[in-house]
């Protein structure tokens, strides 16, 4: 019987491991890895793996994308240490709307979520053009000098977004950074009035964003879905259009996050 046990210990123990493996792999690839990669890569069995991914993906650690099966980490981890949305994973319900805002504006479209003051991109969509802008996932940038970062604050309640601007080092990255607590007040009541943000290279020279907030069932932020291009590519005309584009994606967030 004691035999019995330490075999079924041993076992344990190796399937562990291998699902650790197994996540800390598809963590460096922002576009997944289907089954037989990963039992490739780390030279496991296919069939154990594709019962680790199964059971990951049916308890939402993994989300199987559906135009080409491949895995891919959702922010279940993060979930743990922050208020759940209806059990919902923010990644997860957002990946659909993400992929369908990158194709109708042609640009690389992100989710972002605040961060001990930052805005930090939680996943992606790359563009298909030459020349595309993209970030790091976990990169996180000041909110007051972003898009993504600027929606979650026009829509924090008011004594969040006082704390906020009294703590908050307004550093100037560019000439059009937002650099005084009176511009960046300012730029929050235009966007709580259009309903979404810019970004006109306040952050990085030569880029320009568009983002609109997500809102969970309190109207409280949860997050933001951005567009982001070379400036030579989103100019001005093209604002309102990407802005009513993020607006839409982020209430079709909402209404998957509250389903």
């Amino acid at each position: 019987m004691i035999e019995s046990i330490l075999i079924r210990q041993e076992a344990s123990a190796k399937g562990t491991e291998r699902t650790l493996a197994i996540l800390e792999y598809l963590g460096r690839f922002r576009t997944g890895q289907s089954s037989s990669e990963i039992a490739r890569a780390l030279n496991l069995p296919v069939n154990s793996v594709g019962r680790i991914t199964e059971t990951m993906n049916t308890r939402g650690w993994l989300y199987r994308k559906e135009d080409d099966r491949r895995y891919v980490l959702t922010n279940r981890v993060a979930d743990l240490t922050r208020p759940q949305i209806n059990d919902r994973s923010l990644v997860v319900s957002s990946w659909d709307s993400l992929k369908q805002l990158r194709d109708i504006t042609g640009e690389t479209s992100q989710l972002l979520v605040m961060v001990e003051g930052k805005a930090m991109v939680l996943e992606q969509c790359i563009s298909d053009q030459p020349i595309k802008v993209s970030g790091r996932i976990g990169l996180r940038v000041p909110c007051y000098s972003c898009a993504p970062g600027k929606s979650i604050l026009a829509a924090l309640p008011t004594e969040e977004l006082e704390t906020y601007l009294r703590e908050v080092n307004l550093k100037r990255f560019t000439p059009r950074t937002l650099v005084t607590r009176s511009l960046l007040v300012q730029d929050l009541e235009k966007i709580r009035s259009c309903g979404y943000a810019l970004d006109l290279a306040e952050g990085l020279e030569g880029i320009h964003c568009v983002s609109s907030v997500i809102l969970d069932d309190y109207h409280y932020p949860v997050g933001a879905v951005t567009v982001i291009a070379p400036s030579s590519r989103l100019e001005s005309d093209r604002f309102e259009e990407m802005g009513k584009s993020c607006v839409n994606a982020a209430e079709s967030i909402r209404t998957e996050l509250l389903k």
